[in-house]
C-alpha cells in the first residue's frame, strides 16, 4: 500500500499541498479529482518521484518510498505523465519497449519480448504494433503510451490525466483498460481526473483535492454525493443513479437561474 502522513508541498512562501495524509487502497482503481489548482497532480507526482515533498513521509508496503533504489521503484511503479514527450521515431511496438528498460536495460529478454506482446495484445494494438507514434491519432497514441507502462509490470500504476484531449471512444477505453487491470491482474491504479462521470463510474476509491488539502476521501458512493461535490467544486449537481452507475449533472444553472 501506498501512504502519505503529513505531507507538505511549497516552493518559498507558496503551498501546493497542507498536511496531506491519504492511503491508497491494493488492488483498486482510485481518482484523484478536484478542482484545477487543487493539488491532484503535484501529489501524484510525489509518489512518482518526480517531484521531492517539502515535508513529511511517504510509505510503499511500509518502506520509506524515497529510500527505495530508483531501479526496484521502477520495477514496483510506472508512471504515465499527462503529455509524454518522445521526440524519437519509434514504432508502437519499440515504444512498449520501453516499459522493459527497468529489467533489461535494453538487451531485451524472451521474458521481455513476452511481456510487450501481452501488453500490447490487452489494448487490441496489434494492428498498429509496426505503425510509427507520429502517425497515430491522440487516442491511438495515448494507448500506446499506457501499453508501455502495463508492460512495465508493476503493482501500481500512475497516470496524470489519462484522457486528456480524448475523445469519447478512446476515454472509454483507457478506463475500461484500467478497470480491467485491477480486475483481471490485481494492479492498483491511481489516476488524476477532471470527468467525474468517469471517477463516478469506474472508480473503487476517490480522494477529492481542495486548496492543497484533501478535501474528502473514500469509497465513491460516500464520495460521489450532490452536497460533497457542491462543496469540493462550488457547482449545483444533480447525482442520477441507475443499474449502470452515476450520471453527475453539472450542466444546469444555478437556482438564480444566471449560468455559472
Amino acid at each position: 500500500m501506498i501512504s502519505l502522513s503529513h505531507v507538505y508541498k511549497a516552493y518559498g512562501n507558496k503551498h501546493v499541498l497542507s498536511d496531506v495524509s491519504v492511503q491508497f487502497p491494493l488492488g483498486q482503481v482510485t481518482s484523484l479529482i478536484g478542482p484545477n489548482g487543487a493539488g491532484k497532480t503535484t501529489l501524484l507526482m510525489l509518489i512518482a518521484r518526480l517531484l521531492a515533498p517539502t515535508r513529511g513521509e511517504l510509505l510503499i508496503g511500509g518502506r520509506n518510498l524515497l529510500e527505495v533504489p530508483i531501479r526496484d521503484y521502477a520495477k514496483r511503479v510506472a508512471t504515465l505523465r499527462q503529455s509524454p514527450d518522445f521526440n524519437l521515431r519509434l514504432t508502437v511496438e519499440e515504444l512498449v519497449a520501453f516499459g522493459r528498460f527497468p529489467y533489461s536495460r535494453g538487451a531485451l529478454t524472451a521474458q521481455d519480448r513476452q511481456a510487450i506482446d501481452e501488453a500490447i495484445e490487452f489494448l487490441s494494438l496489434q494492428r498498429l504494433r509496426l505503425a510509427y507514434i507520429d502517425e497515430l491519432s491522440g487516442g491511438q497514441r495515448q494507448m500506446a503510451f499506457l501499453a508501455m507502462t502495463i508492460a512495465q509490470q508493476t503493482d501500481y500504476l500512475l497516470l496524470d490525466e489519462p484522457l486528456n484531449n480524448l475523445d469519447m471512444k478512446h476515454a472509454v477505453q483507457i478506463m475500461r483498460a484500467l478497470r480491467r487491470l485491477c480486475d483481471e491482474q490485481g494492479r492498483t491504479v491511481i489516476l488524476v481526473v477532471h470527468d467525474i462521470n468517469f471517477a463516478a463510474n469506474y472508480s473503487d476509491h476517490i480522494v477529492a483535492m481542495k486548496n492543497g488539502s484533501v478535501h474528502c476521501r473514500g469509497p465513491v458512493t460516500e464520495v460521489v454525493t450532490e452536497a460533497r461535490l457542491r462543496e469540493l467544486f462550488d457547482l449545483d449537481f444533480q447525482i442520477l443513479h441507475s443499474e449502470q452507475g452515476f450520471v453527475c449533472n453539472y450542466f444546469n444553472p444555478t437556482p438564480s437561474r444566471e449560468l455559472i
